[in-house]
């Protein structure tokens, strides 16, 4: 097992909270960890980056070379286009959809997402209006991290079970909260993957290749009926079982 990620965003967004919450749940796991971390400016909206690299074999560096990022986690959707580089074919970026509007030219809306919208690989979603939703906006953090729970590669009681220790000092109301957050966030995902993983097959199936495959189911997954969507699954599953016999 080994995953690399890089997480990113600006001060004040809690994103070493997100680091805070996937080292401890892996060392649970009885992983091996190390991490690197760069601040920016010291006050609120300032940059702010971490490697986390994950394994179960001993890890030499704590830098993630270019082209080798597993998973990109991302507060702020032009911090997340900013370490592209180095994510690797594979990878996937998470990232919330809300630009912090920090610098005065920063780029427009459309033209970050229309970025964002080319990779094939990526889960998308508004994390300040589910948090909201929660019940609370200061778990927007923790939402984006239960977005990640499809790709980390770590149980998740274990990341259940970090959240507990690292909020339990605040009261069991805020634990609560933060892990209805988690979950919010982990069902957004999975749906998406869901869809992504099922269409990639069925075009795949169809004669088409696994690159334009993937390309095109993340086009389709986000604007696909659940009907639709449930018809789809079907026939791929019917064909598989055909297939198997």
């Amino acid at each position: 097992m080994k995953k690399d990620i890089i997480l990113s965003g600006v001060g004040g967004q809690g994103i070493l909270s997100i680091a805070t919450v996937i080292g401890k749940a892996a060392l649970k796991e009885g992983l091996y960890m190390k991490q690197a971390e760069v601040h920016g400016m010291s006050q609120r909206g300032g940059d702010v980056q971490s490697n986390l690299r994950i394994s179960d074999q001993p890890i030499a560096s704590d830098l993630i070379p270019s082209g080798k990022c597993d998973l990109i986690i991302s507060l702020e959707p032009m911090e997340g286009l900013r370490y592209l580089p180095y994510l690797s074919p594979e990878g996937w970026l998470v990232t919330n959809e809300t630009p912090f509007v920090n610098i005065p030219n920063y780029p427009e809306e459309d033209k970050v997402m229309a970025e964002i919208n080319k990779l094939p690989h990526k889960i998308v979603l508004n994390v300040d209006k589910v948090a909201k939703e929660v019940g609370s906006a200061r778990v927007a953090n923790i939402v984006l991290l239960g977005a990640t729970i499809p790709f980390l590669g770590i149980d998740y009681e274990k990341v259940q079970d970090s959240i507990r220790e690292i909020f339990l000092r605040k009261g069991e109301a805020i634990v609560e909260m933060n892990l209805k957050a988690l979950a919010a966030g982990k069902e957004i995902a999975e749906k998406t993957y869901e869809r992504h993983t099922v269409l990639s097959k069925l075009f795949v199936m169809l004669g088409v290749n696994p690159e334009t495959a993937a390309a095109d189911a993340c086009k389709m997954e986000h604007i696909i009926s659940d009907e639709t969507f449930a018809a789809l699954k079907n026939h791929l599953e019917n064909h598989m079982q055909s297939k198997a016999e």
